[in-house]
């Protein structure tokens, strides 16, 4: 087991961070999804084509490597669909398609991935699919269909015929939803849907993700208590920020642990990524909140405001924990795995 990142995935780290403080800082995050962000993310680091494989035109990585990415694009609070795009891809890796990981290697594709079944018949499927991930962004849809009796992948073009695209008000300003309902839209067949193992290695993608956003908030409430000062002191100073700060700090590390092992296990050790996933999201989908959340109080009155980033970090941590389930579902399945 290795928790420790490589020197090529501290040097992808390096890149990532210091693409994403040039090209999207805190102040355009604010202005929604660029698509030109968005293309030169793909164009200059080809991120979206981490765990496309080599034939595909893709870096044939593994989670280990779309983890440090996703850890600094969630730090960054990146706007539009790269998570989604990353789910996406994460499926394709169990019911491979050349033509869209082609697509999505070379970031001329946006993908999203949804969990409701939909139903095909004869090329065109059907179906209301409540709550897509950047629904509003992404050019494909891959998502499960029932073809008679059997389970299939299927992929459908989301500006093409037969697909309404709804904008949902979301709590995430910096990451959109969509309502999408598909009336006989155009569908293609990708293959068997994949019995199992794409919930936990999303899972431990959104952990990722997570893990940034975690580091990002506790890093600017660090820098903060070093510079404000309250009744002649820096608030630093005072023992209930510190214990604050400390606490704050070993949810970061016990996350950080995590991500790596279960990040490790779905690329070395698949018997042990169901428990390492649902461990993942069971811990850090409320440790990212609280860590946000406490970031924000203490900012103190400035910490509200909408100008402040602080809110920015508060919404990106609450809506990613129930993305794919509150934290009690995955405690359930863990003691489940565990035979609790």
């Amino acid at each position: 087991m290795k928790l420790v990142l490589s020197q090529e995935q501290q040097e992808l780290r390096s890149a990532v961070r210091d693409f994403l403080r040039a090209a999207s800082p805190l102040p355009k995050v604010r202005e929604g999804y660029d698509p030109q962000v968005y293309a030169r993310l793909n164009g200059e680091l080809g991120l979206s084509g981490l765990v496309v494989p080599e034939e595909y035109g893709g870096a044939g990585a593994g989670l280990s490597e779309l983890a440090v990415a996703l850890e600094e694009t969630g730090a960054a609070l990146l706007p539009g669909p790269f998570l989604a795009t990353a789910f996406a891809a994460l499926a394709l890796t169990q019911v491979p398609d050349k033509e869209l990981q082609t697509g999505i290697a070379e970031g001329r594709i946006a993908a999203t991935l949804d969990h409701t079944e939909l139903s095909y018949d004869g090329g065109k499927a059907s179906g209301t699919l409540a709550q897509v991930l950047s629904g509003g962004d992404a050019d494909v849809l891959v998502a499960p269909a029932r073809d008679g009796g059997a389970l299939v992948m299927v992929a459908v073009e989301l500006a093409g015929p037969g697909v309404t695209r709804t904008a949902l008000e979301t709590l995430d300003l910096t990451r959109g939803q969509a309502r999408v309902v598909l009336d006989g839209a155009p569908a293609r067949v990708l293959g068997p849907a994949p019995e199992t193992g794409v919930f936990d290695r999303l899972c431990v993608a959104l952990a990722a993700e997570q893990l940034g956003v975690m580091r990002a908030a506790l890093d600017a409430i660090v820098a903060y208590a070093k510079i404000r000062v309250a009744f002649g002191r820096y608030i630093g100073s005072y023992q209930g920020v510190k214990h604050k700060l400390a606490d704050m700090h070993c949810k970061l590390e016990q996350a950080e642990s995590i991500v790596r092992y279960a990040a490790w296990a779905a690329d070395e050790s698949p018997e042990e990524l169901p428990g390492a996933a649902a461990l993942a999201q069971a811990y850090i989908g409320r440790a990212c909140f609280e860590v946000a959340r406490d970031h924000l109080l203490l900012h103190g009155g400035i910490g509200y405001t909408w100008e402040h980033d602080a809110h920015l970090f508060y919404k990106r941590a609450k809506a990613d924990e129930v993305l794919l389930g509150p934290p009690r579902i995955h405690r359930a399945r863990l003691g489940q795995l565990l035979e609790l």
